[in-house]
């Protein structure tokens, strides 16, 4: 039990590396960019891969209608976020020091994994509405007014993973260090289960 509950601890703190490093990234590419433009998503805000990315980004966004990219206190999600991820590593690392003095079981660890999933679940969906609303929630006095080859309004969200053609336009988006590193905690709290409950077992 031991080593499951150092892994749970270990797991739990990976989530602060999100008050760090980018959890996601989407990057705009074109021939006329020859350095792709990229937005680095934090728990709390937006920033840009370069300086004047953002700039550059909402700039060409205004042709088509799009919104500006939205600051930090536009979105709850910004403010609401960072809390709930401190507050699951805190239980995660509570969680994990109990098992270590021998006070609760390892079927705690599933239930932390079990919640994060939920919660990460919810906060995919969420990114994944937002990304189509800026997309498609189009300013129909925009310079530019694009159909598509049936006539129907042409959107312009990024994939939410992966590839995607955007006019001239590739556009990527992928986890960054952040996210993974938050992907790596919740693994590590599965394992921390089975390697806990395999102890327990064979104890009795």
């Amino acid at each position: 039990m031991k080593n499951a509950s150092i892994l749970m601890i270990v797991g739990s703190a990976l989530l602060l590396g999100l008050f760090v490093f980018p959890m996601w990234n989407i990057r705009l590419g074109a021939p006329q960019y020859p350095e792709p433009l990229g937005i680095d998503i934090h728990i709390n805000g937006l920033q840009g891969e370069s300086e004047f990315d953002i700039q550059n980004i909402d700039g060409l966004n205004h042709y088509i209608g799009m919104k500006v990219l939205p600051k930090p206190d536009e979105m709850w999600e910004f403010s609401v976020f960072p809390k709930v991820v401190l507050s699951m590593a805190a239980i995660g690392i509570l969680i994990g020091a109990l098992g270590l003095l021998g006070k609760i079981s390892s079927v705690w660890f599933l239930a932390w994994f079990v919640i994060m999933g939920i919660l990460g679940a919810l906060g995919i969906y969420d990114f994944n509405l937002w990304l189509v609303d800026y997309g498609s929630d189009l300013d129909p006095n925009a310079i530019l007014k694009l159909v598509n080859p049936d006539g129907t309004p042409m959107v312009y969200n990024p994939p939410l993973i992966g590839h995607k053609k955007l006019l001239n336009f590739d556009a990527f988006s992928y986890p960054r260090l952040g996210g993974i590193m938050l992907g790596i905690g919740m693994l590590f709290s599965l394992i921390a289960f089975f390697i806990g409950r395999k102890a327990t077992l064979k104890a009795n």
